[in-house]
Order: structure tokens, then C-alpha cells, then sequence
């Protein structure tokens, strides 16, 4: 998902997906399932971006049928030249297209873990899919996203959470209070599970704002020597 979307925020009109045959992947994982699924759940996350969900499109088909191929790959090039310059045919200028879905992206780890019981699943057709995800849903994923927060009258500056954030959000070092750089944090609520029980330090937050981050000059914790 997170590719597609960066495809489009770098200036691409139309993405195309193809993969093997449902149930004729030659490896165990069967992932044309999930990519199936996930195309699907990034056409709604489109929609909701007010992008037109037809710029992207996912096939399945063997390799032996390269004529196939062909009439679907200029069927879907002809329908992207119809469409036109993204955002153009949306009423979006660009910019606003790049806003949107820089948002989306730094959200794909949320949804992922929010969305990975359907993604895992193996419908028994294609048809199946189509109802998977509602505009309800993705609209409910967006409002609900949550938002993490280090309380600093809490926080040990243990540096369990800043090692282990994949999107190296955290800032802070030994002795001083850590701070997560919002504009970095992707969500994914690493730093929430890997805070020690006994610090409960780090706040998941919904629906409301982020408290500023304390002033540098007060980040600093001075311990009390041991006797």
C-alpha cells in the first residue's frame, strides 16, 4: 500500500498490479491474496482521499497469456490518458493531491495492524473481495487514528522505547526526558507496548490534541544519588 501511494505522490497517474492466478502462486505464502486485498483496501483509502479509485488497478493472470496481458495493460493505459494528469480530473490541485496522501502514508503501518485480520484472509473468489472494506470503515480508520505521547512527569529516560521506534521518532538520550516528533511518527504504537508497566509513560491519544513537547531545557532528569 504505502508503495502505490508514494507512486502517486511522486507524480504517477495510474498504477498498475499484476500477479499469478488465485490459489497458482508458486510460493507458499500465496500473497496474491493479501496483494489482492490490499489493492482493494487502497482503492477505499483513495476514495476517501477524494483520488479516483480507477488509477489503480490490480489483474490476475498466467504467464502464458501475454496477449491478455497486453489488451489489459492498454486498455488501462488508454483509461489513465482519459482520466488524465492526477488531481485534474479530481478538482484537487497538486499540491493538495501530495497533502493528502503524504497524511495517508505516514498512517499505512496503523492500517495495516488496524486492517491484518482481513488482509489475511483467502476469500474463495475475487468477487468476495470487492465488499471487504466500507467507505464507513476507512473514514472511521482516518478519524481514529491515534496519536502517541511521552508524559514527561513520567518518563525514566530508559531508551527502551526511542531503540525500538522503526520510524526513529524518539529523540531523547540517557538522563533526558524523551519527546516523539510527531511529523515522524507513523503510528504504528511500538513505543505504547515496549514501555516498561512500572513508567506507563507513553499516552495513546484519539480524537484529541497532542500536548506540546517540553522545552529542551527541561528535558533534563536529575537522579537522586544512591546512599
Amino acid at each position: 500500500m504505502g508503495f502505490v501511494l508514494r507512486a502517486f505522490s511522486n507524480g504517477a497517474d495510474g498504477v498498475f498490479i499484476a500477479g499469478c492466478r488465485m490459489n497458482e502462486c508458486n510460493y507458499t505464502t500465496q500473497g496474491n491474496y493479501y496483494a489482492l486485498s490490499m489493492a482493494l483496501l487502497c482503492k477505499k483509502i483513495m476514495e476517501h482521499l477524494g483520488i479516483n479509485a480507477e488509477r489503480l488497478r490490480a489483474e490476475f493472470m498466467s504467464s502464458a497469456e501475454g496477449i491478455r496481458f497486453a489488451q489489459v495493460v492498454s486498455d488501462f493505459s488508454k483509461k489513465i490518458g482519459e482520466l488524465g494528469p492526477l488531481g485534474e480530473a479530481e478538482g484537487l490541485d497538486r499540491e493538495e493531491v501530495k497533502s493528502r496522501l503524504s497524511q495517508a502514508i505516514k498512517l499505512v503501518p496503523y492500517i495495516k495492524i488496524a486492517e491484518k485480520e482481513k488482509l489475511g484472509l483467502r476469500l474463495g473468489s475475487i468477487e468476495e473481495y470487492e465488499n471487504l472494506y466500507s467507505s464507513d470503515e476507512i473514514s472511521k480508520l482516518f478519524s481514529e487514528a491515534p496519536s502517541y505521547y511521552i508524559d514527561p512527569a513520567k518518563c525514566q529516560a530508559c531508551m527502551i522505547c526511542a531503540r525500538r521506534c522503526p520510524a526513529e521518532a524518539i529523540e531523547g538520550g540517557k538522563s533526558k526526558i524523551h519527546v516523539i516528533d510527531q511529523e515522524k511518527c507513523i503510528k504504528c504504537g511500538t513505543c505504547y507496548e515496549v514501555c516498561p508497566s512500572r513508567f506507563a509513560a507513553v499516552k495513546r491519544l484519539i480524537g484529541e490534541p497532542v500536548p506540546p513537547p517540553i522545552p529542551e531545557d527541561q528535558r533534563t532528569i536529575v537522579r537522586k544519588a544512591r546512599k
